[in-house]
């Protein structure tokens, strides 16, 4: 774990892991500035929806809608009548103790899973019995906490199985976007992905899943087994300015602390079930996050969160 800090701090003062090539307002939103305008974008949603509407409420323009979702196994719900909404260019948090049913969920979400109740919309379209192929056609694209490259494989090849999609013109022209947006990548396009850090895969690993430009992006635990500064430049540098950019972002994480800090929603899973589900803003203030996780109920008093 020592090396893979060593190598991202190096890395950081001398390339940086992101590059916005969008134009436009997006073009330039960098750290704090950027997380700046997340918080921005989070203080419009509570002001459009009146301020009350918990993440979980039917919301306007809500890029990705879970309205009252039970799955699980073997006709056995696992996670019940979850209800939750992402919209583009906004990142929502979902959080939980260890068992909660956040991977089952995410399984429902991308279609590798049925519904035993409720629905899922996605774009505007109820997608809940549609595949998982047809679903990521559609733009829900999904970075799993696990096996999320191809060891064997060249940075650019794993990019270029990404693109399989694509017309080769267009893949060539997405790779080299890539390469742009993450200029960690460009310099190491020939490495195997087995030869990476951890922090250098798991960029590789985003890259890859934004290859076909979705409109809403899935990740799952992207800093696990991450050493504290990489997790802070992947979630700050990396998933921040994916919003910026437009995408929808739904991420699952267990550093909570620092996650929250970029989320405009937080949704808390515990037994199943959604506990508590608020804006950013609002989870931020609760004095006792952890009360959360094993069922008690919040009550915010302003007391912030410690720093991860």
């Amino acid at each position: 774990m020592a090396s893979t800090t060593t190598s991202c701090e190096t890395d950081r003062s001398e390339t940086p892991i992101w590059r916005s090539v969008s134009s436009g307002a997006a073009s330039g939103r960098r750290g704090h500035d950027t997380i700046t305008a997340a918080r921005n974008r989070e203080t419009v949603t509570d002001a459009e929806t009146g301020g009350d509407i918990p993440s979980g409420e039917a919301r306007s323009g809500a890029l990705l809608q879970l309205a009252d979702v039970s799955c699980g196994y073997r006709g056995v719900p696992v996670v019940k009548n979850a209800s939750l909404a992402v919209r583009a260019g906004e990142i929502a948090l979902i959080v939980g103790p260890n068992g909660a049913g956040k991977s089952t969920l995410v399984k429902a979400v991308i279609g590798e899973l049925g519904l035993l109740a409720g629905t899922i919309t996605f774009d505007g379209k109820d997608v809940s019995g549609w595949s998982e192929e047809r679903r990521s056609v559609g733009g829900l694209g999904y970075v799993p906490q696990t096996r999320d490259v191809f060891p064997t494989l060249t940075v650019v090849e794993n990019l270029e199985v990404g693109a399989y999609r694509l017309k080769p013109r267009d893949a060539k022209r997405a790779i080299a976007e890539m390469l742009e947006r993450f200029p960690q990548l460009a310099r190491l396009r020939h490495r195997k992905a087995r030869q990476l850090s951890g922090g250098e895969r798991k960029l590789l690993a985003i890259a890859r899943g934004l290859i076909a430009n979705p409109k809403l992006l899935i990740l799952d635990e992207p800093t696990a087994n991450l050493a504290p500064q990489v997790a802070r430049l992947v979630l700050e540098d990396v998933v921040v300015n994916l919003a910026a950019t437009g995408h929808g972002i739904l991420l699952v994480e267990q550093r909570v602390a620092l996650a929250s800090r970029v989320a405009a929603q937080v949704t808390v899973l515990v037994d199943g079930k959604v506990h508590y589900a608020a804006s950013g803003e609002e989870f931020r203030a609760l004095p006792d996050v952890g009360a959360i996780f094993f069922g008690s109920e919040a009550r915010p008093d302003g007391e912030a969160i410690p720093s991860a």
